[in-house]
């Protein structure tokens, strides 16, 4: 049994056709029983939607319309952006009222990714595969030497598709504190590392899957090792720059990103009386996260703590600049195309993930439209799916500004439809009935 059941089960924002409780790394364990005694925010278009007419007039007025009802059911904010590959990608912000005092949000605003992070820091260390620097086969050891138990037997193939059974660190208590905000230290990546070696495994190393950020930190250190550069330089070096990503850094330490650009979207969390009933049975008394309070029952979690995510979780990015990447890679301008073919090799995750395949920090994810690639992920106060078809050539992506504000069923249900109708829309696909929305 985990150290601290928050973080207990892999993270999974709302989407598509499964969308339990999240967390970074961890999903948090849904209770069925949550109700939500916060009011409906009222809400207001922070930007108006722009692009599509004719033949995708209807998916914009509907991706309109079900970012309003994520607002309307109590979330702070929502960016959602569709491109179909026609080159007029919708673009909507729709944000509640008493959030426009911190920041008026707009599509093109810089958000946190979260685990999306673990698709490019995978792609980095797939590129330096393809040059040499590195072996999918070769052990943490080689590289780690003495900082991962048995680390002669995970290999770097393990780390980036989840078979290694290290211990996802966001179970330990310590970093519990780190992503709340209630510790405000920097931790470096071998003391995140630390924290989830301390642990027992979970299994043999290949012998079964299970989502463990531990893993990503891991190949970050890998990755400053074969090159004696840091991980936010071979960022730019090997992504934002070729790509021209202007609005995408991968921040560590006390950097925050905060003070990167006025354009950072704000993230919020429930205040301590309104997150307790969200968090699983078992959730050390006492947690809550750190931040100012603002109306709804809501916490601005903007500048809480991120050291403890770095490789695994720690990007920032737009919409636009992520939608740019996911494209590139699955056309195969980043990788060759044996590298991208084992990328996206992928086994079954845990079986209440019926239609979601792991790769090498890939997802291939089955939907009512069609089945998509990328990724998705949580971190403190922000919450973001991204996905492209095969070819690269459609888009989608939906950014909610909270994690445990979409966790009671209503407004995780009004999230849900609306990931469901974006993909439908880059897939150029019939737009789905909505499903019922519960009450509470």
């Amino acid at each position: 049994m985990p150290a601290n059941p928050l973080f207990s089960r892999r993270h999974r924002q709302a989407g598509l056709a499964l969308l339990t409780a999240m967390a970074l790394g961890g999903l948090l364990t849904a209770c069925d029983e949550d109700t939500d005694s916060r009011p409906a925010a009222s809400s207001s278009a922070a930007t108006a939607p722009t692009g599509a007419t004719g033949a995708a007039a209807d998916p914009q007025d509907k991706l309109t319309e079900l970012a309003q009802r994520v607002v309307d059911a109590g979330a702070p904010g929502v960016i959602v952006r569709a491109d179909n590959g026609s080159g007029h990608p919708i673009e909507i912000a729709r944000q509640a009222s008493w959030s426009t005092a911190d920041h008026a949000l707009a599509a093109t605003d810089q958000f946190r990714m979260g685990s999306n992070t673990k698709t490019m820091i995978a792609t980095i260390v797939l590129q330096l595969v393809g040059e040499n620097r590195l072996q999918l086969s070769d052990p943490v050891e080689k590289w780690l030497p003495g900082l991962v138990p048995k680390g002669g037997a995970i290999t770097v193939r393990m780390l980036l598709n989840h078979t290694s059974g290290l211990f996802n660190y966001l179970n330990d208590p310590d970093v519990l504190k780190a992503f709340t905000g209630q510790d405000t230290r920097a931790w470096t990546p071998t003391e995140v590392l630390a924290a989830g070696v301390k642990h027992d495994p979970e299994f043999a190393p290949g012998t079964n899957y299970s989502y463990s950020n531990t893993n990503y930190i891991a190949l970050g250190l890998i990755a400053e090792k074969a090159t004696e550069h840091p991980l936010t330089s071979l960022v730019q070096e090997k992504i934002a720059v070729p790509l021209h990503l202007t609005n995408t850094y991968l921040v560590e330490g006390s950097d925050n990103g905060t003070g990167h650009s006025l354009a950072l979207a704000h993230g919020y969390e429930p205040d301590a009386a309104h997150v307790a009933s969200v968090l699983p049975e078992g959730t050390p008394a006492g947690t809550a996260f750190a931040g100012e309070a603002r109306p709804a029952g809501y916490v601005d979690a903007t500048a809480v703590n991120t050291s403890t995510e770095w490789a695994a979780g720690a990007m920032v990015s737009t919409a636009q600049d992520w939608a740019t990447f996911d494209s590139a890679l699955l056309s195969g301008k980043l990788l060759p195309a044996a590298l991208l073919k084992e990328m996206k090799t992928n086994r079954p995750e845990e079986a209440e993930f019926p239609d979601r395949r792991y790769g090498l920090g890939l997802e291939q994810v089955t939907t009512p439209c069609g089945t998509v690639w990328g990724h998705n992920g949580q971190i403190t106060g922000y919450s973001a799916e991204a996905y492209t078809d095969e070819t690269g050539t459609r888009t989608a992506s939906v950014l909610t500004s909270t994690i445990f504000g979409l966790k009671p069923p209503k407004p995780r249900a009004a999230n849900q439809n609306l990931v469901n109708v974006a993909v439908c829309a880059m897939l150029d696909k019939p737009i789905p009935a909505a499903a019922p929305t519960p009450a509470g």
